[in-house]
């Protein structure tokens, strides 16, 4: 996939993450039990702090990766954003406790797209 598709997505995960962080602070603060309310919260910061991962890695030269490397980082972060994130959301949104069994996964995802990074980069002379 290329630069365009990627920065696409990375603007959309960044407004997602201030318009649903803005919804917690006022709209839910009333709603939600506070133990909700934290976990709304964390899904909030791991989906910001994951779409400025994406867009971190997306900005890095192509050559510094091995091949095919920067692609399954961005793949991790993506599906970490979707599962851990999306999971939290739903579970709080429509109490559905049975969402909570997908959030490791994806929390498993960002730990890959981490650990991917470290091994990542291409040897330079």
């Amino acid at each position: 996939m290329n630069n365009h598709f990627w920065l696409k997505f990375v603007g959309v995960s960044g407004a997602l993450s201030v318009a649903l962080g803005a919804f917690a602070a006022h709209g839910l603060e009333e709603t939600l039990s506070p133990r909700y309310l934290q976990t709304f919260r964390t899904a909030v910061l791991y989906q910001f702090l994951h779409t400025l991962a994406l867009f971190g890695v997306v900005c890095l030269p192509v050559t510094l990766f091995k091949p095919h490397f920067r692609t399954w980082i961005l793949g991790s972060f993506t599906v970490g954003i979707l599962l851990f994130s999306g999971s939290l959301y739903l579970l709080v949104l429509i109490e559905l406790p049975l969402l909570g069994a997908i959030t490791p996964i994806g929390g498993l995802g960002f730990i890959v797209g981490w650990c991917l990074l470290i091994v990542a980069q291409e040897k330079v002379n």
